[in-house]
């Protein structure tokens, strides 16, 4: 794989459906990953792939972090929705905003995640932080969450709106918070991203996929722009 300090590698754009704002925007089209790249590298991706109109992350044995798909465009306030599934003990995630360049290895460190992962048959103790649903290592997802099996398809959606968020799972609220406030910041520094300045301070980036080493379907990602 390049490098990000290389030139960038020029894909086909991928699909719009209606590229005006507030129009829905396709970021997949179900056959290639145009639009898509690793994190802070060029070329083909060799972890993910398209079955069956779903995109795959195949699972990248590599550091962690260099797996990680993202977006050739940037967006700011918006409303993504999705379709996902993961394989029995399977973990990954969406992330928002994502900042690439030399100084990061990764895009957690600059991106909140939207968590993804078998919270039943995932292997080893999980807190309520992690699991699916939540916003990653900071709000707790709601108790009366929806969330379908490993192997059967859920729907989810982020909206972001000048620093109001919401994450909705199969058409229930999980997670409501407000970035950037003092609830928000006293939380960022007494949990996981204390020693992560950059942690979710942007207010623009790219739309990440996680590679957390196991296997993750994606399909039908549209995001409109508010």
């Amino acid at each position: 794989m390049g490098s990000y300090t290389q030139a960038r590698h020029k894909l086909p754009a991928p699909v719009w459906e209606n590229n005006s704002k507030g129009g829905w925007i396709t970021l997949f089209d179900g056959k290639t990953l145009n639009g898509w790249h690793l994190f802070n590298h060029i070329g083909p991706p060799n972890n993910w792939t398209v079955e069956d109109r779903a995109m795959v992350c195949l699972g990248y044995n590599g550091p962690s972090g260099a797996g990680d798909l993202v977006t050739d465009r940037s967006f700011e306030n918006f409303e993504l929705v999705w379709q996902w599934k993961v394989d029995k003990g399977s973990n990954s995630g969406v992330f928002y905003h994502v900042v690439e360049g030399p100084k990061y290895k990764r895009p957690s460190e600059t991106a909140p995640e939207y968590q993804l992962i078998d919270d039943i048959g995932y292997p080893g103790k999980l807190e309520e932080w992690q699991k699916t649903g939540a916003d990653y290592a900071m709000y707790n997802p709601a108790e009366n969450k929806i969330l379908n099996p490993a192997g059967t398809w859920n729907t989810s959606r982020i909206i972001f709106n000048k620093g109001k968020v919401e994450y909705w799972l199969n058409g229930k609220l999980t997670v409501k918070f407000k970035a950037w406030d003092k609830e928000w910041q006293e939380k960022k520094a007494a949990e996981k991203w204390k020693d992560f300045p950059d942690y979710g301070m942007a207010k623009t980036g790219l739309i990440g996929l996680q590679d957390h080493k196991s296997k993750t379907y994606f399909k039908d990602i549209r995001i409109r722009e508010l």
